[in-house]
Formats: C-alpha cells, structure tokens, sequence
C-alpha cells in the first residue's frame, strides 16, 4: 500500500470513528428519556432526578477541569448562570417533568426542535444569519409533525394509554416544546462563551449554575428525598449512574470532540436520530404503555424530514451561489 493510499485509509478510518462517535452519545441520549420515566416509575422525583445526575456529572468534569474557577469578568459569569438556567435546570427539570405526564417517545420527539428553534431565534436577532425560504419551510413541515405526535392517540381521555388522559399528556408535551424553547436560549448564549472558554470549562459552568439554580425548584415542588434504600436498588442505582456518567459525562465530551472533527452542521444532524433511538427503547421495555404507532411514525418522518429538509435544501443553494 502506497503512502498515499495508507493515508487516505486513515482517514477514512478516522471519519467513521467521529460519525460512530456522535451516534453512540445521540443513542445515550436517546436512551436517557427512558432511564429518566424508570427512575420516575420507582418513585423519584423530576427535580430529585436532576440533582443527582448533575451532582456527579459536575464532580466528574470538575476532576478534569478545576483550576480555573471564575469567568474573566462578571458580564461572562451572569452569561454563565443563564446557561446553567436554560440549558441545565429549566431545560431539564422541565423535560423530567415532561416525562412524568406523558410518554418518553413523545418528549424525545418534541426536544428535538431544539436545534431549528435555534436557527430561528439566531435568525431573528442577527440579520446576516436569517434563515432561508428552506429553513422555514422545513420548519412547517416539522411543526406539523410536532402536531401529530401530541395528538398521535386522538384527543380522547382513554386514547392517551395507561396512566395518560389527553389533558396530561398535552401538558407533557407543551412542558417537552418549551424545555426545547430553554435549550435553543442556552444555545444561543452558547455562541458567545465558546469564543473565550474551553468546552470543558462552558460545561463545568453550567453544571454549576444549573445545579444552584435547581435548588429553588426543588424547595417549591417540596419533592421528598429518597431513602437510601430506595436510591440503593440495582434498578436505580444503575440508571442514576447510566444518566450521570454517560449521558452527562461521556456523551457531552464524545460530542464535543467529534464536532471539533466533523464540524457542526454534520454533527448536529445526528440529532435527528435521537427520537427513533428513544421510540424504539420505550417500546422495547414499556410495550403496551408506550407503543410504536402509524400516526406516531408519521410525526416522526415529518419532523426528522423537514429538519433535514431545510439543513440539505439550504447548503445546496449555498453551494450553487
């Protein structure tokens, strides 16, 4: 083998590493949704829930990340809390509640729009980044999808499945659009920290904050804490770490290093895969409770489409001026 042709294998190598990469930590997110409804299911609160799986992911990053302790100015620092606001406490705690009204599936499908919301809101506030006939065409077409699956079990009260009337289930699924709203804010904010701070010093941050953040929500939803006893089960346990340590840990760091390797158009594509990864999970081990349904596959197909859509459509019109 040439020099030449060795280099290029390497490459080649290296790339399906990254797009490997990025699909397993969207698959660890996929999954989250479902150890989030689990944990629920054993009597774990939404906001207990995030406590814990953002208390160890936060010593984890602090082991790696701890000499530098505060923003280069205060400015930052308050930038910094409206991260750990919106794209750690809100976001999430209103996504585990989400969970707790309606089916996991449903709430994976809706945070999807995350990444177009952000699109959209960066469009609205900087002129030369607004998006293109595509982008808010294939956003229609996503929102329609939205539609479908918030009413993907019609709109009586014994359709919504076991332990879901239609009220609560619309309430989970308007909780699960505006974590999406929350994520699309932090992302936004986002824009202007990384140009100063290393990812890993932007995600111990916001860790932090959201955790002190977290703390309110906590006191006003007067959730009980666990007992030990209950926090010990295997079941628990072992979903408690799964979300702290991979979900939390390891997947934010995978992500970060293949975006720094495929850019982050192509990156943030695989986000699309996340809800076909969460609807597969949910039927696998909730069945009946949380079933593959015709109306919910075509909410499916109408969103991931018209997300992929716009992103294709855009790129192709960019290339051609």
């Amino acid at each position: 083998m040439s020099a030449v042709s060795s280099r290029m294998f390497l490459n080649r190598k290296s790339l399906l590493i990254c797009h490997l990469g990025a699909l397993v930590a969207v698959c660890m997110w996929g999954g989250s949704f479902v150890s989030t409804k689990v944990l629920i299911n054993n009597g774990l609160g939404p906001v207990e829930i995030y406590i814990y799986r953002f208390v160890l992911a936060y010593l984890l990053v602090l082991i790696g990340c701890h000499r530098r302790l505060w923003a280069a100015n205060w400015r930052d620092e308050l930038l910094f809390l409206v991260c750990g606001l919106c794209g750690s406490s809100i976001y999430f705690i209103a996504e585990n509640n989400a969970v707790n009204y309606t089916r996991v599936s449903d709430v994976s499908m809706i945070t999807t729009l995350s990444p177009l919301l952000t699109t959209l809101l960066i469009g609205a506030l900087y002129k030369s980044e607004r998006p293109g006939k595509w982008t808010y065409l294939g956003s229609l077409i996503a929102f329609i999808g939205v539609g479908f699956i918030i009413f993907k079990d019609g709109f009586t009260a014994t359709s919504a499945g076991p332990g879901h009337d239609t009220l609560s289930t619309m309430i989970g699924d308007m909780l699960a659009l505006g974590a999406a709203f929350s994520w699309a804010i932090y992302s936004l904010v986002l824009r202007k920290l990384n140009v100063t701070y290393t990812a890993q010093f932007v995600t111990r941050k916001t860790f932090f904050y959201g955790l002190i953040t977290a703390i309110p929500f906590w006191i006003i939803s007067k959730e009980p804490i666990s007992a030990p006893s209950v926090l010990l089960k295997p079941e628990v346990l072992g979903n408690l770490l799964f979300l702290g340590v991979f979900c939390s840990m390891i997947a934010y760091l995978l992500w970060a290093w293949v975006m720094g390797k495929l850019g982050a158009i192509k990156t943030n594509n695989y986000l699309y895969v996340q809800p076909v990864c969460t609807m597969i999970i949910a039927a696998i081990l909730f069945g009946k409770d949380d079933p593959i349904t015709l109306i919910g596959c075509f909410g499916c197909v109408l969103i991931i489409g018209g997300l992929w859509l716009g992103d294709y459509m855009t790129r192709r019109d960019a290339l051609r001026q």
